[in-house]
């Protein structure tokens, strides 16, 4: 198993993890589209330079996937990636899923999401992830950080808790955890 810098070769396993994460992908086509293109797409089609991937067997079975700056991040993918969606419900959901790192960007203007196929999560693959960005991230001056979990999401915000991240907030929805770089 290894980490290396993702490239487009990964597009469709990215893809694939983005779905299936947390077992066999349960979603019907459409709202598969509103979790790809919400929340991996713009990060793999604009900023591939801030992704990397778990590899095995020359198969991507995990990622970390990263937008550095907020702003840039916001204006793309309200320009770019918004008007894709034909389900109002969906595009309004896709506009607020980014909220909450919005009210924090100027301390921590980096936000990342991970996600790793169930059989390889619990093997320290996610430590190395986050390890290997934050790394990336120190390279570029990024001075921190962030990314939100569902409140109800006990493992992740283990996890992310476990890492180092700080909780910066619990709406009851969303949870914001943060890491000064």
């Amino acid at each position: 198993m290894k980490i290396i810098p993702y490239t487009d070769k990964y597009r469709d396993d990215v893809r694939f993890v983005c779905l299936n994460s947390e077992g066999p992908c349960p979603f019907e086509e459409e709202f598969s589209f509103f979790i790809l293109n919400t929340y991996c797409d713009y990060f793999i089609e604009q900023e591939g330079q801030n992704c990397f991937v778990a590899v095995e067997n020359d198969r991507a079975v995990g990622y970390i996937i990263c937008a550095e700056n907020y702003d840039r991040y916001k204006e793309c993918f309200d320009g770019e990636y918004l008007p894709r969606f034909k389900n109002n419900d969906h595009r309004e959901w896709a506009r607020n899923s980014a909220v909450l790192q919005g009210e924090y960007r100027a301390e921590y203007p980096a936000h990342l999401h991970i996600d790793l196929l169930p059989e390889y999560q619990r093997m320290g693959l996610g430590h190395k992830l986050v390890d290997t960005l934050c790394k990336h991230l120190k390279s570029k001056n990024i001075s921190g950080v962030m990314l939100t979990a569902g409140s109800d999401n006990k493992v992740g915000r283990g996890f992310y808790e476990k890492y180092g991240f700080t909780l910066l907030e619990d709406n009851g929805d969303d949870a914001a955890y943060a890491l000064k770089l």
